[in-house]
């Protein structure tokens, strides 16, 4: 397949044409050719927008699409292609399913089911059987099956030695270990930050605690075992604060933080939305504050849409009885692009979540492997149900404003556009 991309500003800090504007070529899976002007082949497809941007391939580090177990939320052939049309080469799956991605045959069937699309999915393997917390899974046999990681989705590991163990074993073949940030006894029956907002609407809380009291006993334990440790989806200033002090002290350490806790804080609330109800739990505009803060110093490596659909019969009930999780993979960038500078938001979707999570590198170069984003950072819109494209609509963005519009994707010699 032959792609030629007209007047495209590039965004990649490896190349030596970032922030450039040129013509790409792309031939066989390749770039064969970058220059400023390119005349388009025979057979070539040419994709010319006003404003043109790309970047290397987009890589959100939690997706969850529901198969195998509940394929009326999303499937995982139609959750790859939301993904792909939403700027994103690569997907980390989460064990969100039913079963877990608790063996090397559950891992293989979801590599399986994701072969030949565009965008590339990885499993995240449950660290548990069953992602109970009880008994350590077959890390392993699924690692050789291809799963890039091992953590119990939104489920905390409990066990303080079962954690240890973890850590401790997987070193054997330089595996990374996911860390869910929740102590339940702490949270109890919360629904939501415990704060101001909580107290005014009469919902029980969750206090910030619950989360940095996991992450102390994580590093802690990672301090002890040496390894990897990722956490996923930190949401309170304190566990910035945390993370920050560990990777000065050289732990292996590493983190994420969602688009949602990012961008909104729990004022939303206020509507008994069930859309809004997300794990970890919006906080306030202080953590807001502090997690923006620690994106643009690298103390948060990663950003993620935390994308988990949910069916309507499940979302739109009393907000008590709403699951929790927000669709975001088509919102991301034109959330993102709002509060954040466009290298830093290309930095933590690209090179930072690959490196952690053991993808190969990406640089936009002749001769190098095409696997890119495409993107308009300046189109401005709405988020509405029609602009969602995953088969649950459960959007905690419906009726934010959008700046910024991913067009698609060049991967896996394929070209896939919005």
């Amino acid at each position: 397949m032959k792609v030629l991309l007209k007047s495209a500003t590039v965004i990649d800090k490896q190349s030596a044409y970032h922030k450039q504007i040129k013509d790409i070529l792309i031939e066989n899976n390749q770039f064969v050719k970058i220059a400023d002007t390119i005349d388009c082949p025979n057979d070539c497809t040419e994709v010319s927008v006003e404003n043109l941007h790309v970047s290397n391939g987009w890589f959100d580090t939690s997706v969850s699409f529901g198969e195998p177990g509940y394929e009326e939320r999303e499937t995982i052939e139609h959750g790859l292609n939301v993904a792909a049309k939403s700027g994103f080469t690569d997907v980390a799956l989460n064990s969100n399913t039913q079963p877990y991605l608790d063996t090397k045959a559950a891992v293989s069937f979801v590599k399986m089911q994701g072969m030949n699309n565009a965008t590339k999915l990885h499993p995240i393997a449950s660290l548990t059987q069953g992602s109970k917390g009880i008994e350590m899974a077959e890390l392993y046999d699924m690692k050789s099956a291809g799963s890039i990681a091992f953590g119990d989705y939104n489920k905390p590991v409990s066990n303080d030695n079962l954690m240890k163990v973890s850590l401790q074993y997987a070193q054997n073949f330089d595996g990374l270990v996911l860390s869910y940030p929740h102590n339940k006894a702490i949270a109890g029956e919360g629904v939501a930050n415990e704060g101001h907002n909580s107290t005014r609407l009469g919902l029980k809380g969750i206090p910030s605690l619950a989360e940095e009291l996991q992450i102390s006993r994580d590093l802690f334990l990672l301090e002890y075992t040496g390894g990897k440790l990722h956490i996923p989806t930190i949401s309170t200033a304190k566990s910035v604060a945390l993370i920050r002090d560990a990777k000065a002290k050289g732990l292996k350490i590493s983190c994420s933080a969602s688009v949602h806790h990012l961008t909104l804080t729990d004022d939303e609330l206020s509507g008994f939305n069930g859309n809004v109800k997300v794990q970890p739990p919006l906080r306030t505009q202080a953590d807001v504050d502090a997690l923006v803060a620690g994106v643009k110093d690298g103390t948060i490596d990663c950003i993620t849409s935390d994308h988990n659909p949910i069916d309507i019969e499940n979302k739109k009930v009393e907000f008590n009885n709403a699951e929790y999780g927000t669709v975001g993979l088509e919102s991301l960038f034109g959330q993102l692009n709002k509060i954040l500078d466009l290298e830093v938001i290309v930095e933590a979707i690209t090179a930072k979540p690959r490196a952690i999570f053991g993808l190969n590198n990406l640089e936009i170069a002749e001769g190098k492997e095409a696997s890119i984003s495409i993107f308009i950072p300046t189109e401005k819109s709405e988020v509405t149900e029609e602009t969602i494209l995953s088969t649950s609509k459960n959007s905690i963005f419906l009726g934010k404003q959008a700046i910024g519009k991913a067009l698609g994707v060049f991967t896996n010699n394929q070209l896939i556009l919005n």
